[in-house]
């Protein structure tokens, strides 16, 4: 019964939010066209934020003395929903995404991709090959990243193994790394699920950075299971 009434209240809930990010575009614009990043992710940050106001959710994060926002970061997060970009945008605005090449070719809206510093990956097959890593790496001189380990949303609630393209970046790069963990977002809407579920309890855990240099001198299957033991330690 349950699952029918949010089945219901999903519809007039996506068509909401398409409009509010259709919106969000629009008033982007002008400051993308004029390059005004530091605007352009203020807006982005408040469009974060009201997602969840718009489907009544709070979204309480934790951990914020955990991070500065003059520092830059390789920002390492589970991966479960549609929302969890949404999530670390929502305190973390300032952070560059990766994401499909195609959505570069859509008029006007690539404008706005640009100004929020993305990442296009051509294909599927792609992902990990040395040209997108070093692309990640060069953005990653000038800016924090984002990177889902995963590489894709979870179909069961539990982790998924990592890619080890995060290594090589974290290698690369003088960036400390900072844990992210997003909670109930598998309940709230995962990938396998048309309905979003409008009682789940979501929130995020900020964990204490790493330190890039101790980091680099553990071997690959050390600090897939470092940060692994990280990210389910700040489980709710």
């Amino acid at each position: 019964m349950k699952e029918r009434f949010y089945n219901f209240l999903t519809v007039p809930a996506y068509a909401l939010l398409y409009t509010q990010t259709t919106l969000v575009v629009l008033i982007i614009l002008p400051f993308a066209y004029l390059r005004m990043k530091k605007t352009s992710k203020y807006i982005l940050r408040f469009w974060a934020k009201s997602i969840f106001w718009l489907i009544g959710k709070n979204l309480r994060v934790y951990g914020l003395e955990n991070y500065h926002n003059t520092q830059r970061y390789i920002i390492l997060a589970n991966h479960a929903s549609l929302f969890d970009i949404m999530a670390i945008m929502s305190f973390y605005p300032d952070v560059a995404w990766i994401g499909h090449a195609r959505l570069m070719k859509v008029p006007v809206f690539n404008q706005v991709l640009k100004m929020i510093d993305y990442v296009p990956v051509k294909g599927e097959s792609a992902r990990n090959t040395k040209k997108i890593l070093d692309d990640i790496l060069q953005k990653s001189k000038s800016s924090s990243i984002a990177i889902f380990p995963e590489g894709t949303r979870t179909l069961d609630g539990s982790m998924n193994s990592f890619f080890r393209g995060f290594i090589y970046i974290l290698r690369a790069s003088d960036a400390d790394v900072l844990p992210v963990t997003l909670n109930g977002f598998y309940s709230l809407k995962p990938k396998n699920r048309f309905h979003i579920n409008f009682s789940a309890d979501i929130s995020v855990v900020i964990n204490k950075p790493i330190n890039s240099s101790e980091l680099k001198a553990k071997a690959d299957e050390d600090i897939i299971i470092e940060i692994k033991q990280i990210l389910e330690s700040g489980n709710l």
